[in-house]
């Protein structure tokens, strides 16, 4: 071997070992760089868990503990003062079985939802097209309609029950100056339920005025379109404005599903003879609380709200699983 070789082999043996050196500290760098990062996101971590702490223990404090004790107290002889009796599925059983006040109820709720819910949005969505409109006045006329929906509902419930006076109330003085037949209304087995219905409607505009919202979000263009095919008024209403507003009208359609099954202030207020108003949520009220014939029974009272949930659930998952065959999706693909 030359003497030149041996010299580059040293030189080159010279280059490596600098090279080496400098990634030595580069690589000791890195990992405490990284040592670093994990320090800071374990930090932003724990002060993630610490902001969202309050929210946790009041979610544990206000709902997740009194759920779970409401499903032991269901299963519980309970006057809400003496120490709860565990009697098992003895509640349920009862319910179902040798209730008597359990079938009208249900009954009674699910006749509350059937007229209430699809009355209160078919006059809504026809209050929103008819106000959709650019008139003179017209947002004086938004305003009345939205008006009775912002009013006190105790004070509201009151005001009909005096226009419900078969004597001296205002419906039957109406009825009187029409030359119309008359009604005891809330005082008639046949007439009480559907008397609620109509109330139920004073506070339309709430409904009026989310669909008026999904009106006119619905872009201009699309009706252009419509009426350059030859569209007219009732197929670009069927054709174009339903299924556009479609999942607003899925939305109010839950809501008020919501709304009709736990209904209490208009039933605990205008009440009617027997059972023909006596729903879910009224006849849980008496059995809870009691009344002075009848001491509380709290813990049958949270059974029947285990059922009442259970039968929430049901029918809004019913809801659900045909929603696809009617509410617009602007991403689905056929």
């Amino acid at each position: 071997m030359s003497v030149h070789q041996e010299t580059a082999g040293v030189r080159d043996d010279a280059i490596a070992t600098q090279q080496q050196a400098k990634k030595a500290p580069q690589k000791q760098g890195g990992r405490q760089s990284a040592l670093r990062r994990r320090r800071w996101n374990g930090r932003e971590t724990l002060a993630g868990y610490l902001f969202i702490l309050p929210a946790i223990i009041g979610f544990a404090v206000f709902v997740l503990y009194p759920l779970v004790t409401s499903v032991y107290y269901s299963l519980t002889k309970w006057d809400g003062v003496t120490n709860p009796v565990f009697v098992g599925l003895k509640n349920y059983i009862y319910i179902f079985t040798k209730d008597p006040s359990f079938i009208p109820t249900l009954k009674a709720t699910g006749l509350f939802a059937l007229l209430s819910v699809p009355s209160s949005l078919i006059l809504g969505l026809l209050l929103a097209v008819l106000l959709n409109r650019n008139l003179p006045g017209i947002k004086l006329f938004r305003t009345a309609m939205y008006l009775p929906a912002i009013l006190p509902a105790v004070a509201t419930l009151t005001l009909w029950k005096f226009i419900y006076n078969p004597q001296i109330g205002l419906a039957n003085q109406v009825l009187s100056f029409l030359h119309l037949p008359t009604s005891t209304w809330l005082s008639s087995y046949t007439m009480a339920l559907p008397s609620i219905v109509i109330v139920g409607l004073w506070g339309i505009g709430s409904t009026m005025i989310i669909f008026l919202a999904g009106l006119q979000a619905v872009p201009k263009e699309i009706y252009e379109a419509a009426k350059i095919d030859g569209a007219g008024s009732i197929k670009l209403f069927w054709h174009t404005t339903l299924p556009m507003i479609s999942p607003i009208i899925f939305l109010q359609l839950i809501l008020q599903i919501f709304g009709a099954l736990q209904a209490f202030n208009q039933f605990s207020i205008l009440p009617g003879p027997g059972f023909s108003t006596e729903v879910l949520m009224v006849h849980i009220y008496h059995t809870g609380f009691g009344s002075i014939s009848q001491f509380p029974q709290v813990g049958y009272a949270t059974a029947e709200v285990w059922i009442l949930f259970f039968f929430i659930m049901l029918v809004t998952i019913f809801t659900f699983r045909f929603s696809s065959m009617w509410v617009y999706e602007e991403n689905s693909v056929d």
